[in-house]
């Protein structure tokens, strides 16, 4: 009997997708983890809202900052050690802005993680937003 599609190319040896895994989960997080880290007083990082202020106005995640992608900066991000770790979400799977974010403060020389599925992904927890243009917003409304 031929081999199933998932098995025709045979999986990588274990050190091969240690490795892998071990890479990926040190270029992203997923809102499940920053959540609990907000819930549990542990946030150990700074969370960066990169999409524009109306964005973020009308709903963000509780706790994060507002700092568009465009206007991240050496100069804006010397208000934080250099080792500060941040983590950066946009709107959703179908924008690259966290992207963009992310890239711009590696090229800064900062440790940076992307929240995995952005807004949506957050929705899709069920977890609560905050709105406000305020930074760091913590009036918190339902997930819509």
């Amino acid at each position: 009997m031929p081999a199933s599609s998932v098995a025709a190319i045979p999986a990588a040896a274990p050190s091969i997708a240690r490795a892998q895994f071990a890479a990926r989960l040190s270029l992203e997080t997923d809102c499940a983890d920053v959540h609990d880290a907000f819930a549990s007083g542990q946030a150990d990082f700074v969370l960066l809202d990169v999409r524009g202020p109306r964005a973020y106005a009308r709903s963000h995640v509780p706790g994060a900052l507002n700092l568009p992608h465009r206007e991240i900066t050496a100069e804006r991000m010397s208000a934080w050690p250099e080792s500060t770790l941040f983590v950066v979400y946009c709107a959703g799977p179908h924008c690259n802005g966290a992207d963009r974010g992310a890239l711009r403060l590696a090229e800064l020389g900062r440790p940076v993680k992307l929240m995995l599925g952005g807004m949506t992904g957050w929705a899709d927890e069920g977890f609560a937003f905050a709105e406000g243009a305020e930074p760091g917003s913590l009036d918190v409304r339902p997930a819509a």
